[in-house]
Formats: structure tokens, sequence, C-alpha cells
């Protein structure tokens, strides 16, 4: 099928769609001849997504989830919706709650003044109102509110995102390229599914294209399952680099948090980024971050779609190369 006729020149209104995995979702409608409207809190910093479209096809607007009155405009015309907005951690007036739980609701309530029917929110698999983690609770707190205002809408769930400019394996890789060591939290041994942001990009294009089921929540993991031990030897043998692995238990990861948050505090965001961990980023590695037996059964997944998921083995090499002492096309000798 020409993927230029599935969007049949439509517009869709893509929330924080010039982040990292926005990027991908832009890029898969465009081709799909969808028109895009971009809404973002800084619409000048979302040039970068022109070239993913013919001239005209993607264009961005300003909004922000915790300003209500700025979500209607940016959906004005549009046959879809999709919300992508959510943080890691908190930073400023990015609060959890405000972003992941109150932001979700207001972006699912203006879908539906709009009278909007097709709506994609993305959430996180890990998602659990009951979770420790305020991250995992507020993200449960904006699937509620997103089926309480539009029932049929799509929730999508991935597992931990991968791709060129993904703060997963490209921070790990970093941070061997500076530290002696790298802590093993609760001794590395969490299970992770790591999704390809490409192939979570084809998820959410083909929940456009009538192609998933409405009302559904699917939860997208790569055909890997990995501990965080095995992930850390990956980046290790990648990047070729010698590095201790020293386990640390979470009650001692937790007060090396702390510490962390109130040195940024202190230090009034002069903190190294690389360094930084929080509290709550410790409470989420205690449960793993894979697709649920639930789902698998029910077909809730990128396979369920149609999709055959990328394997981060083969993929991340060609982006971390660049983390060797020689670079790229040096030796493999381990330094």
């Amino acid at each position: 099928m020409n993927e230029d006729s599935l969007g049949a020149n439509r517009l869709v209104t893509i929330f924080g769609g010039s982040g990292f995995v926005g990027r991908h979702v832009v890029q898969a409608l465009a081709r799909r001849g969808w028109r895009i409207r971009v809404a973002v809190r800084r619409p000048d910093l979302a040039g970068h997504l022109q070239p993913l479209g013919k001239v005209g096809q993607i264009h961005a607007v300003q909004a922000n989830l915790r300003y209500p009155d700025t979500l209607i405009p940016p959906l004005r015309d549009a046959a879809a919706a999709i919300n992508l907005v959510g943080i890691l951690d908190e930073r400023g007036a990015q609060h959890f709650d405000a972003v992941q739980h109150l932001g979700a609701q207001n972006v699912a309530r203006a879908v539906r003044e709009a009278g909007i029917e097709t709506f994609v929110h993305v959430s996180a698999i890990g998602a659990d109102a009951a979770s420790p983690s305020l991250y995992a609770r507020t993200k449960a707190f904006g699937e509620a509110s997103v089926r309480q205002s539009l029932p049929q809408s799509f929730i999508m769930r991935p597992s931990v995102i991968f791709g060129p400019e993904d703060q997963f394996f490209n921070r790990f890789a970093a941070m061997a390229r500076f530290m002696p060591a790298l802590p093993l939290i609760g001794g590395g041994k969490t299970k992770l599914q790591p999704v390809f942001a490409g192939d979570v990009a084809s998820a959410i294009a083909l929940a456009l294209d009538g192609k998933a089921s409405p009302g559904t929540t699917y939860e997208l993991g790569g055909p890997e399952i990995a501990t965080l031990r095995r992930i850390y030897e990956f980046v290790l043998k990648v990047t070729a680099r010698r590095r201790l692995l020293v386990p640390l238990s979470f009650e001692s990861a937790k007060i090396v948090a702390g510490s962390t948050e109130i040195a940024v505090k202190l230090s009034l965001g002069l903190f190294p980024e690389l360094l930084r961990i929080t509290r709550d980023q410790v409470d989420l590695l205690h449960h793993d971050n894979v697709v649920s037996n639930q789902a698998l059964a029910e077909r809730r997944t990128l396979e369920g779609l149609g999709i055959s998921p990328e394997p981060f083995e083969t993929f991340v090499p060609a982006y971390l190369y660049r983390y060797r002492k020689t670079g790229q096309f040096g030796g493999t000798q381990a330094s």
C-alpha cells in the first residue's frame, strides 16, 4: 500500500511532538500523507521537524498542557489527536501531577470538546495507581482521566524507548566514558524490554489508520528482555570500555539519590546532568518493565498490530560507537 495515501491529507494534532519520540511519530504520519500540527510550549524550537515532511505539511503552534485554554485552538479542524507529553523527572513548574495527570486530563477534555473521536495517549509500562513511584502513579491517573473523557481512545504503554537520541543507552555510554565504575541499582536484576522509537511511532500510526482496536491499552516492548546488568555489559562491549559494575542496594541507592537531589538544588542547576538520579527513579527499578502476560495473551502488543519489533542489540551499536575512546573507526581494544 502506498503510505502517502493513508492519511488522505487529514489533519492530526500532536501534543509534545517535538521531542525524541515525537520526531519518529511526525515522520511516520508525514509518510502516510497526514497534515501535522505540532502543539508545543516553544514552537520556535520545533523547526527541526520541517524536513520530515513536504513543504507546508508540518507546522508548529503554541500550547501548554497546564493551561487548558491553550489546547483548544491547536485542535481546530483536526481529525485526530495524539498526546506524547511526559517527563522523567520534575523540574521547575514541570511536576508529574501537573503534566502526566492533570495535563493528560486537560488534553482529553479538549479533544472531547472538539468532537475528535480518534485519540492516542502515550503512557508507560508500569503505570500503576498503587506504585511507590510518583511517575508511575501519575501515569496511571492520566490514563484513568483519558478513559473517563474518551472511552474509545487508544492508550500506548511502551517500555524503555531507544533510538539515536535516547536518554537510556546514550546515558549509560556517557557514564562509562567518564566514570570508573557503574552502579547496579538493586544488583542490576530489574528486567527491561527496550522498544525502538520507530516501532512505537508505527503503532500510533496504525491506530490512526483504523488498524487497532479502539478503547484498548497496548503494551509495547521489543523482542528482547534484558536485566539492567546485561544492558550495562552490552553498552560496555559496544563502546569497548572496561568498567567495574558495583551492586548497590535499593536502600543505598535512595540515600545516594536523595543526596543528588539536594546537590541539584544547592547548585542551582549546575550539578552534572550525567550524575542526576532521583529517589522516584530508584522506586521505578523495584519492578520489571516488561509486557504483561495478559497483554501477550490478548495480543495487545506490537506483534498483535503486525509489527516486528527492532532488537536493540542490532540497532543500538550504530549510534553508540561514537563513545569509543578512538571513535567509531577505532580498534576494539578495551580502554
